[in-house]
């Protein structure tokens, strides 16, 4: 025998499908007023930062550091122009922003020029208004360059005028080596000079052809790199939870990024 609702079984079943329903929405708008105003999360899918950040990093990027533009919506809507609650980016932090040539793309680098800032590289020497940066060796050792090949990478701390300072890594054979002496680059008001630790193997603004990065417009900014929050290795998926034991680089958790 079918058993029968009664309308107050019903009108109970309907309220608690609103409730539900409701729960969802509002935790919906709390992630993405959290996206939009507070922290978004980014993973690093190329070496361009190594040894910093690696492939298969996971980070929260701090959306407010840098205030808001229309960068800062999910998918760029033109609501306004300009930034709101602006903070300009110091030297040395790393930042993800939109690629100017193309703004559906996310790029995350580290700004080393200011506006109005003479940016050069002399054999490897990063210059910064005529003036050679720090780089100090560190090391040097074998790395695995890929399709069965290896490489020598040689690592040098470099220091910022403003104390900020960092590893970079230098490659012997298959890296890129145009990078390493350029001509004079005299970054524009409202723009910024962006750069890849993994200094011969990283698309920046060194390269400012119409496939390059170029000089980044301030309003281009999305945000600031703050926290590693999960890491797993560079052939490895985040998402294969069954192999975390042995995957995920459990010493990068947490770290914050400099």
């Amino acid at each position: 025998m079918s058993e029968l609702k009664t309308p107050a079984d019903k009108k109970a079943q309907e309220s608690g499908f609103l409730e539900t329903v409701k729960v969802i929405v509002q935790a919906l708008v709390i992630a993405l007023v959290i996206r939009t105003f507070l922290f978004q999360p980014f993973n690093i899918p190329s070496s361009s930062l190594v040894p910093t950040l690696l492939v298969g990093d996971y980070l929260f990027v701090s959306k407010y550091s840098y205030g808001y533009s229309k960068h800062s919506i999910p998918m760029s809507p033109p609501l306004f122009s300009g930034r709101i609650f602006a903070a300009e980016p110091k030297r040395g932090d790393i930042a993800v922003f939109k690629l100017p040539r193309d703004p559906s793309i996310d790029y995350i680098k580290r700004v080393i020029g200011l506006p109005g800032d003479r940016i050069q590289m002399i054999d490897g020497i990063l210059n910064i208004n005529g003036q050679p940066v720090p780089k100090q060796k560190l090391s040097s050792k074998e790395i695995n360059a890929g399709a069965g090949y290896q490489d020598q990478a040689t690592y040098y701390r470099e220091t910022l005028p403003n104390g900020v300072s960092y590893t970079i890594q230098e490659l012997e054979k298959f890296g890129n080596k145009l990078g390493r002496n350029t001509s004079v680059y005299v970054v524009p008001e409202g723009h910024f000079f962006m750069m890849g630790d993994n200094r011969d193997n990283s698309l920046d603004s060194r390269d400012m052809s119409s496939q390059g990065v170029g000089y980044v417009p301030f309003d281009n900014f999305v945000g600031r790199a703050e926290l590693i929050f999960f890491s797993v290795s560079e052939d490895s998926s985040a998402w294969k939870i069954w192999e975390w034991p042995w995957t995920v680089r459990w010493s990068r958790l947490l770290n914050h990024i400099g």
